[in-house]
């Protein structure tokens, strides 16, 4: 691949993601990319680009767009965020919520569903503190391919076996031959949904919690502030956000604050001003998924 191709790359996933791929990371396209020119008949990757710039490719960009942002997930991923979701987040929502016992959660870069039904285990478990509330999940993702792995919900044995304790994957899967189903219970708490976060998500209505976890890692400074100001515009009050590890809203947002000693876990500071973004997506249809726990 010329530099020139690589450069163009670049430009595409950075104008249709906000994904910043770094000048030293080509590898990347060589084992992501190098699958994709084969499934469509290219002889190389120099091929899939010149198809890629010819006119009226946007459902390719778009295939490549997705193929490249493609991220790694595992059940309970650093286990610190889903303890504290239980033990700090979860119990001053239920309180700040108990008149109307209602609970919204938003997985920003669900991936490939881990995330979002580990959280519908945890609230699972936990069925006799939450009798007769309403609980939503909702998990978006720029990846259609991804979202409907996780739509069906079936992982291999590696995938259970990294982070799922053995109480859960006895409780809440089944096994199909070689692989592993969740159970209908735990996929009906998640409805999955294709989202672009450099797109205007303003529709999707207030969110009590929202995990934006190992997306903010990929954007450069502008859309880190910018994705970040509209995501506390969907966040109540009195809700919660939680980043990656690797994370933070320091010098981005002046929206959130670090909670107390909880690393990863922000507030709300107040006051938030209108940002643009480049497009709308339509709102929740009526049939959002919803668990009356």
């Amino acid at each position: 691949m010329t530099p020139a191709d690589y450069d163009f790359i670049r430009k595409v996933l950075k104008e249709r993601s906000g994904y910043v791929l770094l000048p030293d990371k080509q590898y990347l396209i060589d084992s992501r990319l190098n699958p994709l020119a084969r499934e469509l008949g290219c002889a190389s990757l120099m091929e899939l680009v010149q198809k890629m710039r010819a006119p009226g490719a946007t459902a390719l960009l778009d295939r490549v767009t997705e193929t490249m942002t493609i991220n790694e997930s595992f059940f309970f991923r650093d286990k610190i965020p889903f303890d504290r979701f239980k033990d700090t987040i979860l119990p001053a929502v239920m309180e700040a919520r108990a008149n109307t016992r209602r609970l919204r959660i938003w997985c920003s870069a669900c991936s490939t569903g881990q995330e979002p039904y580990s959280l519908a285990m945890i609230l699972r478990s936990m069925k006799e503190k939450l009798a007769g509330w309403n609980i939503e999940i909702l998990a978006t993702d720029i990846s259609r391919d991804v979202l409907e792995r996780a739509k069906a919900g079936i992982y291999t044995q590696f995938e259970v076996q990294r982070g799922l304790p053995i109480q859960m994957l006895m409780q809440f899967f089944e096994q199909v031959g070689e692989q592993w189903r969740i159970s209908e219970e735990i996929r009906r708490m998640v409805q999955f949904r294709h989202l672009n976060l450099i797109d205007r998500f303003s529709l999707l209505g207030t969110f009590d919690v929202v995990f934006c976890r190992n997306v903010l890692i990929y954007f450069d400074h502008a859309t880190k502030t910018d994705v970040l100001e509209r995501i506390a515009q969907q966040l109540a009050p009195e809700g919660y956000l939680v980043l990656g590890a690797a994370e933070t809203v320091v010098g981005l947002s002046e929206s959130f604050k670090p909670h107390m000693d909880k690393r990863g876990v922000y507030v709300r500071t107040g006051g938030v001003s209108p940002k643009p973004a480049l497009a709308a997506v339509s709102p929740l249809p009526a049939a959002a998924a919803k668990a009356v726990v």
